[in-house]
């Protein structure tokens, strides 16, 4: 690597640690936070601009970024183990921020934050998971379950299964989730059909299915906010 691209030869102009310690972190781009972390480019690039190429290749998407694993950002000239690993640090440090001020929240009192809860345990797979909230009666949530993962298109999600949760933690009503990999929140036939299932079996037992959210990295998709618990 040549050290002519190292940050601290930079003229002051183009450096962002100093621009950070001037301005603040929100004057600076998402190339130049991502340059601060990996401080160095390669022989033909400067941290800055090799950050700029390492979020065109994700279309500038830091939700795509955060799905990159080490052998994908190895694949960049001047991208090794250690630098690698610091830019994924960083983006796990901002999932779990976001996870830490969802979980500071005790009750579901709309659909955002079921979908809030869900993101936390959902957000960047490639594959379907099936999630499921028990509340008591203040909506309160009492537990927050993993029922199932599948593939890249589907989860096989039992009702026997989800029921048997909810009746473990004694809720009086539940709030089922799945994730979209595609991005897609329309939901599918298959996903109307365990709606009205599992409507149907919560009323048998005297637990209520509040919601069945669909999640995807950037929106969501409720059946209860669209009207659609009921089967037509």
């Amino acid at each position: 690597m040549d050290i002519s691209n190292s940050i601290k030869l930079w003229s002051p102009d183009d450096r962002p640690r100093e621009k950070l310690l001037e301005k603040g972190a929100h004057a600076l781009s998402d190339a130049e936070l991502i340059a601060i972390l990996i401080a160095s480019g390669n022989r033909n690039e400067t941290a800055v601009e090799l950050a700029r190429r390492i979020l065109s290749s994700v279309e500038n998407n830091l939700d795509q970024l955060g799905k990159m694993n080490l052998s994908d950002l190895k694949q960049f000239k001047g991208m090794g183990e250690v630098k690698s690993l610091t830019v994924l640090a960083a983006m796990e440090l901002g999932k779990r921020r976001r996870a830490s001020q969802t979980k500071a929240k005790s009750s579901i009192t709309c659909s955002a934050d079921a979908y809030e809860r869900f993101l936390e345990h959902m957000s960047d797979l490639m594959h379907e998971e099936f999630w499921l909230i028990c509340t008591n009666r203040a909506q309160h949530i009492l537990a927050t379950r993993k029922v199932s993962e599948g593939g890249l298109s589907a989860t096989v999600a039992d009702p026997k299964k989800i029921f048997r949760i909810a009746l473990e933690y004694n809720a009086s009503s539940i709030i089922v989730g799945h994730n979209h990999p595609s991005g897609e929140v329309t939901p599918s036939s298959q996903d109307d059909q365990l709606t009205w299932r599992l409507r149907n079996a919560g009323k048998m037992l005297d637990c209520t299915l509040l919601d069945h959210i669909i999640v995807t990295n950037h929106s969501y998709y409720s059946y209860a906010d669209e009207v659609r618990m009921e089967q037509p």
